[in-house]
């Protein structure tokens, strides 16, 4: 992984301004994630120790984050130890992905008493622990390890504290120039595996930008390159960069010079701003995926179970076209029900709708008479004239149902985990789900959604809604009927609107942009954005949440763009506390 130990030596670095800081506040956002407010002489900022298996990471964030309504155990446990102290010291363990910070605090007596809080960035098996460090004892920690999970250690509260198993790697800071060049076997080539296995803190990124730095390499061109590096993270000195490849995003606080296939390299001047714009929404993309996994699913099954439906409805309506045939059949039966007689089991008579004059075959019960032939196929007419308009209903609502189910699709790629709780309310609502949840007495929920807020370039604000029951708040109640109204021209997306009469060309192109990206077209180039008076938006009576209809629309073509949607969240948030 990127966040190797050479990172983690760098936001250290960068923590260190913490140190004499006093926590005051903690939440615990996801079980995963732990956000502290530390207060200190210049400023007050928010530190996130994220032990998400995915994501894994610690940095100052701007990031706004929604916290349960009640804090789990963890997050209380933190707030009782840790809560009102003062950070005595931020330190990385022997160059590994480990952080240990140092609280000075009182216990239940009053004394003064120092917990630390351990950050393990361990991919998978990442953790956040708090322990005490005289005794050594665990207080608890965010994931917990038992015996069945690990027979090296166990991270369970009670236990004493236990590193994770050490790689016996050499340390990259302190090699000399014999020892490194030793250390490699020059005949299997790999060099930059090699190094990987051979130094602490070094992830393959990086091993691969020390050996193309050297070029074709040698005993003196790799050294050269290694020490080189190493010396400049030595004394400090870093270059945290995204660099954004056709297919995948890498950062480093070392300059990535060996990706050729780059498309965009972004400088940071500092190590948690470039974390932060590289983690930003992903590991939350990531919770809200595992948060809505069944909901996903569910709306998937639904859609499929609609598309199957109208498959067998369609070869209804062919079957249901056949209607005349059955209204042929009972007018020949009627001219020669003279000739026919209970037994026949068929009837061959001239067909006078056949210009060459043919005969027709037409097939008899022998056990009914010629006039309960005749009454049957008169009803099998009917019955099939009379389920064509049913059918071709049924094939509307299947419709119907495919296009709003498609749209909460679209929601969930964008949702946040209250966009999506509020999706699975909707479902609800609408019959679609059971409520799983046993409610007891509550309050009165507050019947206005939370909206996504942004601002243009010039200074208007545009608000976004997430899903339906935002998207229904926002275009039939808050905006007002001269404010524009947005959405992408016959593809799902979001409801957006400019909150003003008067706007600039530029305003309506950013808010065509919003809506581009916030819809299935977000990756698309020349998506079409229709845009009208909200006077113009009506709701049908009885149509699915979300749904409407417009007239006297225009429509803007734009490609979506992401640096910009963020930038014009950056505006609002500027303005509006939390970006809402």
């Amino acid at each position: 992984m990127a966040f190797d130990g050479v990172v983690t030596r760098a936001v250290v670095r960068e923590l260190h301004k913490l140190i004499g800081g006093r926590i005051a506040k903690i939440h615990q956002p996801h079980h995963t994630d732990i956000v502290m407010q530390v207060r200190t002489a210049g400023e007050t900022v928010r530190l996130l120790l994220s032990a998400n298996p995915t994501y894994p990471r610690i940095h100052i964030t701007t990031e706004e984050f929604t916290n349960p309504l009640e804090a789990p155990m963890f997050c209380m446990l933190l707030r009782k130890h840790c809560e009102g102290g003062m950070i005595e010291s931020i330190r990385q363990v022997d160059r590994e992905r480990i952080i240990h910070i140092d609280v000075r605090t009182r216990d239940e007596l009053g004394d003064t008493a120092t917990r630390r809080i351990v950050m393990e960035i361990m991919g998978k098996h990442s953790n956040i622990i708090l322990m005490d460090p005289q005794t050594g004892m665990i207080l608890d920690s965010a994931q917990h390890v038992t015996l069945a999970i690990s027979q090296y250690r166990q991270v369970v509260p009670g236990k004493s504290y236990v590193a994770p198993p050490s790689q016996h790697k050499q340390d990259p800071l302190t090699v000399e120039k014999q020892a490194f060049l030793s250390s490699l076997d020059w005949n299997s080539g790999k060099l930059d595996k090699q190094i990987v296995e051979a130094y602490t803190g070094i992830s393959p990124l990086l091993a691969k930008e020390i050996v193309h730095r050297a070029g074709l390499a040698n005993r003196a061109t790799l050294w050269q390159s290694f020490s080189e590096i190493m010396a400049a993270i030595e004394r400090h000195q870093y270059t945290p960069v995204i660099v954004e490849s056709t297919d995948k995003a890498n950062f480093h606080v070392v300059e990535l010079t060996h990706l050729s296939d780059a498309v965009s390299v972004t400088p940071f001047p500092s190590v948690q701003e470039c974390l932060q714009s590289f983690y930003e929404g992903k590991a939350l993309r990531d919770t809200v995926k595992q948060r809505a996994h069944d909901l996903i699913r569910f709306v998937t099954g639904e859609k499929q179970k609609n598309e199957k439906k109208i498959e067998k409805l369609k070869a209804t309506l062919q079957e249901a076209r056949d209607a005349e045939q059955f209204r042929l059949y009972g007018e020949l039966i009627t001219a020669n029900m003279h000739q026919m007689k209970r037994g026949d089991t068929e009837l061959v008579t001239v067909n006078w709708y056949d210009e060459a004059g043919g005969t027709i075959t037409i097939p008899l019960d022998p056990l009914k008479t010629p006039s309960e032939n005749l009454q049957s196929y008169y009803k099998r007419y009917n019955k099939a004239k009379n389920s064509l308009q049913v059918v071709h209903e049924q094939i509307e609502q299947a419709q119907r149902e495919i296009v709003y189910l498609d749209g909460l699709l679209v929601q969930l790629s964008h949702a946040t985990l209250q966009d999506a709780e509020e999706i699975r309310e909707e479902l609800v609502e609408q019959g679609y789900m059971r409520d799983r949840k046993k409610r007891g007495p509550r309050k009165k929920k507050d019947a206005r959604p939370e909206l996504e807020w942004y601002r243009s370039t010039d200074g208007t604000d545009i608000l976004v809604g997430k899903n339906n029951k935002q998207n229904e708040y926002l275009t039939n109640k808050l905006a007002g009927p001269f404010e524009t109204w947005l959405h992408t021209k016959d593809i799902p997306g979001s409801h957006v609107v400019i909150r003003a009469r008067e706007f600039t060309e530029q305003t309506l192109l950013e808010a065509a942009h919003l809506a581009a990206f916030f819809s299935r077209a977000q990756h698309g180039s020349g998506v079409p954005v229709d845009y009208t008076l909200i006077k113009h938006v009506k709701k049908p009576n009885g149509a699915k949440p979300g749904y409407v209809i417009y007239e006297q629309q225009r429509t803007l073509y734009v490609t979506p763009d992401e640096t910009l949607v963020r930038q014009l969240k950056a505006n609002a948030s500027s303005t509006h506390s939390g970006g809402r």
